[in-house]
């Protein structure tokens, strides 16, 4: 598909109902990626949601970055992502956070700490060969 960071833009912003689809594959030599949904396409933006699996250390991060600070961490169980196999993951929004589904089964609810509708940019990066990015 497209280089990284691959960027998608939100214009509208993003609501109960939306679907973010993620598929590719970690390559053999992978560290960490990330998604991040962004409130801004400038410099520096609050992150609505930071979704960082950490090949490395074997553990999948929820975060947001508000105001230059993170937030409290979040862990997701275990590390559903393995070097060199593809993955599909869905961030379904909902009325009260997003709700990661990894593969077919719900992995993590990470709950709403800024209002969804501020969301302006889909950011992937790291290590990972992405296949494609859907908004639904």
């Amino acid at each position: 598909m497209s280089s990284l960071p691959h960027k998608t833009s939100l214009p509208e912003g993003i609501q109960a109902g939306n679907v973010l689809r993620i598929r590719g594959v970690v390559p053999d030599k992978a560290g960490r990626f990330h998604v991040n949904l962004l409130c801004s396409e400038e410099q520096g933006p609050d992150a609505a949601l930071h979704f960082n699996p950490r090949l490395d250390l074997s553990e999948v991060v929820f975060n947001s970055l508000e105001q230059g600070a993170w937030g409290k961490e979040e862990r997701g169980p275990g590390l559903p992502f393995r070097r060199g196999q593809p993955f599909e993951v869905l961030l379904i929004v909902t009325g009260d956070g997003y709700k990661a589904v990894v593969g077919d089964a719900q992995y993590h609810h990470f709950r709403h700490r800024m209002p969804p509708a501020r969301v302006r940019l889909l950011e992937v990066a790291g290590d990972v060969q992405l296949d494609s990015v859907c908004v639904f």
